[in-house]
């Protein structure tokens, strides 16, 4: 769909959501949401959801979130990463509030989407309402596929992905992604050996997607290291 269709007051969000499933619905709603959205900007860091909190629906426009669920233990696990052109909240637009929480791993931006607005579009247009079927369709293949790579992943996948949710359950705001785990104690997470685990840090480090040292691996491109944990690679 031409950008010029739409009226367009930041290029950065036009292009964001034309990469977007959002870029599929018809021109008058896309133009009302454009319209009746804010962007925000945040620093690495930055808890933008908490569990509890009214729901909101947000296009990625720049950066890297994570979203996850916390036990009553204090312990957390990642259901899902978003980047540029995903949609937040969908989901909960159909099913209702969940007990997530989200958190910007890189500096990030995001511009709000009226769910009410998108909402009512899907209940008078059959169109709006099966693009919003397909990402809730695309959302649940992705969670199966991420559950498939930490169940059969690579020793390169699933050290990845566990380096990413350590050093960002340990982030502070604007600070550095820094997961402070041993070779060792990082081979037993994932069940792989410490020899192979330390052939796999010293590829991402020369990389330059993470640094090491002994008891700590710095996360120096944290978009970087989460497409590592998600696309297959040989070992």
């Amino acid at each position: 769909m031409p950008l010029g269709r739409w009226m367009v007051a930041d290029q950065e969000v036009a292009d964001a959501m034309a990469r977007s499933f959002l870029g599929k619905l018809p021109v008058e709603v896309v133009d009302r949401l454009l319209a009746e959205g804010e962007r925000s900007d945040y620093p690495a860091g930055t808890t933008i959801y908490r569990e509890g909190a009214a729901p909101r629906t947000a296009l990625v426009v720049q950066g890297l979130l994570r979203v996850y669920l916390t036990s009553a233990e204090g312990r957390q696990v990642t259901v899902r990463y978003a980047r540029e052109a995903d949609v937040l909240g969908i989901a909960v637009l159909v099913g209702g509030p969940v007990n997530v929480a989200v958190q910007t791993l890189a500096p990030s931006s995001l511009f709000r989407i009226s769910g009410p607005t998108l909402t009512e579009a899907a209940h008078q247009d059959a169109r709006v309402a099966w693009a919003v079927a397909e990402e809730l369709n695309r959302r649940l293949y992705e969670t199966l596929q991420q559950t498939a790579i930490n169940t059969f992943g690579s020793v390169k996948q699933r050290v990845a992905g566990h380096l990413l949710d350590l050093a960002s359950a340990q982030q502070r705001p604007q600070g550095r992604l820094v997961a402070r785990v041993s070779q060792q104690e990082l081979a037993d997470a994932v069940g792989s050996v410490r020899e192979v685990v330390a052939r796999v840090l010293r590829d991402l480090r020369l990389a330059g997607i993470v640094a090491t040292a002994p008891d700590s691996v710095v996360v120096v491109d944290a978009a970087r290291l989460q497409r590592e944990s998600w696309e297959p690679t040989a070992e």
